[in-house]
C-alpha cells in the first residue's frame, strides 16, 4: 500500500506510490515485441516483393501502349526504360527517325510508369532505346533498318518481359 503526497505517514513501512513500470511488466512487453517482430518482418519482404510485381505490370503496360500508338498514330514510338521508369516519345511526323515528343500517359507526362522500389534493377537486352515503327515491329534503330526482339529483365520478378521483333507484341 502507498500514501499521498502531502498526507502523514502512519505507518513507517508505506512507501510513496511508485511510477512507471515494473521489471516483469518491461520483460513481458520486450518479450511481445520480440514474438511480434519475428512473425511480421517476413511479411514486409512479401510486400517488397509485390511492390516489384506492380514495377513489372506497369512496364509491360507502358511497352504495349507504345506498341499500339505506334501503329494507331502511323508514327515511331520511342521507349526508353531504365532503372526506375520507362518514358515513351512519338514523333511529330512520318517517316520519322527521331521522337521528338512526350507521348502522353496516365500521368499526363511522358513518364508513363515509375517503379516505387529504389533497389530494383531493369535491365533490356539488346540495351538501348527500343523504336516501334508504324507496322508495329521493333526496331535497334529510328530508320527500321534491323528489326530486332527485345528482353526486359527485372531483379526480384521471375518472369522477363519478352518483345518480339516482327510484331512488336509484349509479353
Amino acid at each position: 500500500m502507498c500514501f499521498e503526497p502531502g498526507r502523514r505517514r502512519v505507518n513507517p513501512l508505506d512507501r510513496q506510490c511508485g511510477r512507471g513500470y515494473t521489471m516483469v511488466e518491461l520483460v513481458m512487453v520486450v518479450i511481445l515485441a520480440s514474438i511480434l517482430a519475428a512473425v511480421a518482418l517476413p511479411k514486409l519482404d512479401v510486400a517488397m516483393n509485390v511492390r516489384d510485381d506492380i514495377w513489372r505490370d506497369g512496364l509491360l503496360s507502358g511497352l504495349r501502349f507504345a506498341q499500339k500508338s505506334a501503329v494507331s498514330h502511323r508514327r515511331l514510338v520511342c521507349a526508353t526504360v531504365s532503372d526506375t521508369q520507362i518514358s515513351l516519345q512519338i514523333a511529330s511526323a512520318n517517316p520519322a527517325t527521331a521522337c521528338d515528343t512526350d507521348l502522353i500517359g496516365p500521368r499526363s507526362t511522358g513518364v508513363f510508369a515509375t517503379s516505387g522500389s529504389g533497389s530494383t534493377q531493369t535491365a533490356v537486352s539488346p540495351a538501348g532505346t527500343i523504336y516501334f515503327q508504324p507496322d508495329g515491329r521493333t526496331t535497334t534503330d529510328g530508320a527500321g533498318a534491323t528489326v530486332s526482339a527485345r528482353t526486359v529483365t527485372i531483379t526480384g520478378v521471375g518472369t522477363a518481359i519478352a518483345i518480339t521483333g516482327e510484331t512488336g507484341h509484349a509479353e
